[in-house]
Formats: C-alpha cells, structure tokens, sequence
C-alpha cells in the first residue's frame, strides 16, 4: 500500500510541476514587454544548423572520450587505494583527494591557462583531427577525465570491497595471479554494482562539459552563446538548448536501462529502477534492495 501511494504521490507531483510550470511561462509571456521570436527556439530545435550540430556532436565525443579516462584512471585509483603498498595507497589518496576536493572549474582553468602561461605544456592544436584536435578540446578532455577519475576511484572500490573476499581467495587456489583474478572473477561481479552510477556519472558528464565555455570550447552550450550573441534571444535560445541537454540526457537513460538490463543490475531479483523512476526520482525502496554506490559529487 505504501509503494502504491508513493508511485501515486509522484504522479500527482509530476502533473504539479507540468501544470505549474506552463502557468509559470503564460504568465511571464503577459506580464512582461519582451517580444518572444519563437521562430528561434522551433528552428534550433527542428532545423538546426551546422553551429548546434557541430555543438551536439562535440559534447558528445568529449563526453565519451573523458569518460572512458575517468574510468581508466579510477580503476587504477581503486587498486591503489586497495594496495599493499603504502606509497602506492599514499598517491592514490593523494590524487583522489586533490580531485574531490577542488572546483572542477578551478581544475580547467589550470590545466589550460595554468600549464600553457608557464611553458609546462601549451596544448598546440593537432590539425588532422579538426575542431576535436584543438588545444583548448584537449585540455578539457584531460580535465574532465582526471577529475572524473577521482570520483570513479571511490565508485570501483565500492563495487570491489561488495564481493565477497573469499572469492579472491578461491582464485589464488586456483592458482590465479591478482591481475587474472580481477580481470576474469572480481570486476565481472563488481560490474552489477559499478555501471548504475558509472551511468550516472556519464550522465552528469554531459552536462558538465557545458564548464568549458571558460576555455571557449565550442561545444553545446557555447554554441548556443555565440547565436545568442548575434540575435539576442537568450530565452528562447538558452531554453532550446536546455531541450537539447534534456534530449541527450534522456537518450542516455534509455541506453544506460538496457545495460544494466543486461548485467542484472536490479537487486533483490528487480530489474531496476524504470525510465519514469531513473528521470524523476521517484520511486519505493524495497526493504531487501541493496543501496547503490553514488561517486559522491
């Protein structure tokens, strides 16, 4: 009874904040002089041009290409906070720490004003690659995968320490090394806890790239910045892109779904959470559902 009046709860919620929301815009359409060219926001919704496409994929290559070094580095992250060794234990709490624990803008601006204005390293623009091979897109892929990185230590140690040790153990037996034992018995299992927030993460990294406008990346948001700064439209414009965000986000959720479908990532014999739960939040948590890792940002 419980679950039922919380799913209706959260219906009734969504169908609030819709109505409210189009009470919202009506009224601020009426009560206010500016004249709303929604040509604007239907074409770069509908027809957009080279500059938002451009944007759109941008985001999207930097999205993955960054991710894809987080998820490296927090690997490595997580066996070294899990080492033996104490000065391996030491740089991998060293680097965890300094990552989550400074503004990931401050990080950018360093990584690219910082290194470039003292010659440590200029990122020169890698011509064969285009816009992707810029010096300023470099920098922000680097910052983002690094910083990236220090909250996906935290999410695989998580999903490592969740099996059960004797599981290490009985691949020793067998006469597993280490590196054979993770590869082949220990991050297979952590897979089911590692990708619901591993997908939440690349989530957010869709979004947070829209940070590197302070570097003049032209990717989405940026994009939108530029076509505000000729036509001057920055409600329809900024709103068509919040739908283009929305659009991308969505999309993911719906692959990030099928993925987690495919490992059994629902505990306690669920499927997981459902599109409408994973979007809006709402949803009843079971007494025997284990709590999922979150990278904590």
């Amino acid at each position: 009874m419980t679950n039922r009046r919380q799913a209706k709860l959260g219906r009734r919620g969504i169908t609030l904040a819709a109505v409210l929301l189009v009470v919202f815009l009506v009224a601020g359409c009426q009560a206010t002089t500016y004249q709303y060219r929604w040509s604007y926001f239907f074409d770069s919704i509908f027809r957009p041009d080279g500059l938002i496409i451009q944007g759109v994929l941008l985001t999207l290559s930097i999205s993955i290409v960054s991710q894809t070094i987080g998820v490296i580095l927090g690997v490595f992250g997580a066996l070294g906070k899990m080492a033996k060794s104490s000065p391996l234990r030491a740089i991998a709490g060293f680097y965890v720490w300094i990552f989550r624990g400074t503004p990931l803008l401050v990080q950018i601006s360093f990584i690219f004003y910082g290194l470039g204005v003292t010659g440590i390293y200029t990122w020169p623009d890698f011509q064969p690659l285009g816009q992707f091979g810029k010096g300023a897109v470099q920098a922000g892929i680097v910052a983002l995968g690094v910083n990236e990185g220090a909250y996906m230590s935290e999410i695989v140690r998580a999903g490592i320490l969740s099996i059960e040790p004797g599981q290490m153990e009985a691949a020793k037996s067998l006469g597993m090394t280490f590196g054979q034992a993770m590869r082949r018995i220990i991050l297979p299992q952590a897979a089911r806890v590692i990708v619901p927030p591993l997908g939440n993460e690349f989530n957010n990294m869709l979004k947070t790239t829209s940070l590197l406008v302070v570097i003049s990346v032209p990717e989405l948001y940026v994009a939108f910045s530029y076509k505000n700064a000729t036509a001057f439209a920055p409600f329809e414009l900024f709103l068509a892109a919040a739908v283009w965000y929305l659009a991308l986000t969505t999309a993911w959720g719906l692959i990030q779904r099928q993925i987690e479908r495919r490992l059994g990532a629902g505990f306690g014999g669920s499927s997981g959470p459902s599109l409408r739960e994973r979007l809006f939040g709402f949803r009843a948590t079971k007494p025997d559902e284990l709590p999922q890792v979150s990278g904590g940002r």
